[in-house]
């Protein structure tokens, strides 16, 4: 074995594991987030907001931990809100984001069937964080998820892949890495920018015709860099720098999905478009 990898092999597990720890168990209980107004299978949408909003997680998240501010939000605001946990690994338990990307888009497919079947809904509304604003792509386009959604929203999404700061452009010079890397968390590999699932998720077009897109991002997103990678081309997409609408939001990759409500305010915006109001800095008290 070459030294790299006997390095990489327990690098890769040592990530797997602060993630693990870092997540408080209770986070992985379903009734946290049923207690809080979400995940109630016994909601039924609105003639004000008729569609039911899916949250999807980030890489190393879960169902709960990523959405603690925005589905609460979103309640609030007269939304029936749900949550999934996909990309599970076998042996790592409460992170989950890990697993195949159309594997997890196919799990995302299962999951938006369900929540319509419950609810009585035509289509549901995406709201997805990092791997999450950038997975339901897949499902769009791939998966028949383009008639039975009305709007994707992605917050600091990796569409077009990631190169953490140029550290992943390293892999070519170690023959093999990138199968080390599969083989622990293949999730983290198609995200990759340049990976063989980006290129077909991208080839022929960001978009499908029929679904509403927004993409918010931050400047100081030190994840998906760089940060103009998250845009996307084509005619029904609203791509917004959250620094054009605060100059003094600091928010970066992992802020700007859990905690940012200039960032919610327009995530509140894009799923419904006719009642918007504008997004300024003093949204954050909103």
């Amino acid at each position: 074995m070459l030294p790299w990898k006997r390095v990489l092999r327990p690098l890769t597990a040592l990530l797997l594991t602060a993630a693990v720890v870092a997540v408080p168990a209770a986070t992985a209980q379903a009734s946290t987030a049923s207690s809080s107004g979400w995940n109630d299978y016994d909601c039924r949408p609105s003639a004000t907001h008729p569609h039911p909003v899916v949250l999807v997680h980030g890489t190393f998240a879960n169902s709960t931990d990523n959405w603690l501010a925005l589905a609460p939000y979103l309640v609030a605001r007269g939304y029936c809100v749900f949550s999934l946990d996909y990309g599970q690994l076998p042996g790592v338990p409460l992170v989950y984001g890990l697993g195949p990307i159309d594997k997890s888009a196919e799990q995302l497919q299962t999951y938006v069937d369900t929540v319509l079947a419950a609810t009585g809904a035509a289509k549901a509304d995406l709201v997805g964080h990092s791997q999450g604003g950038m997975m339901p792509r897949y499902y769009l386009k791939f998966l028949g998820g383009a008639a039975k959604v009305n709007t994707f929203v992605g917050i600091a999404p990796d569409n077009h892949g990631t190169t953490l700061d140029g550290l992943t452009k390293l892999l070519p010079y170690f023959p093999g890495a990138e199968d080390v890397i599969s083989a622990a968390a293949p999730g983290l590999a198609d995200q990759i920018a340049g990976s063989a699932f980006l290129a077909k998720l991208n080839a022929g077009g960001d978009t499908v015709p029929g679904v509403h897109y927004t993409v918010i991002a931050t400047r100081y997103d030190e994840v998906v860099t760089p940060y103009s990678s998250q845009f996307l081309s084509g005619s029904d997409v609203h791509n917004v720098l959250i620094q054009n609408l605060c100059s003094v939001d600091l928010s970066e990759h992992a802020l700007l999905g859990l905690t940012d409500r200039i960032a919610f305010h327009e995530v509140a915006n894009a799923l419904d478009p006719a009642h918007a109001t504008t997004t300024n800095c003093l949204s954050a008290l909103s």
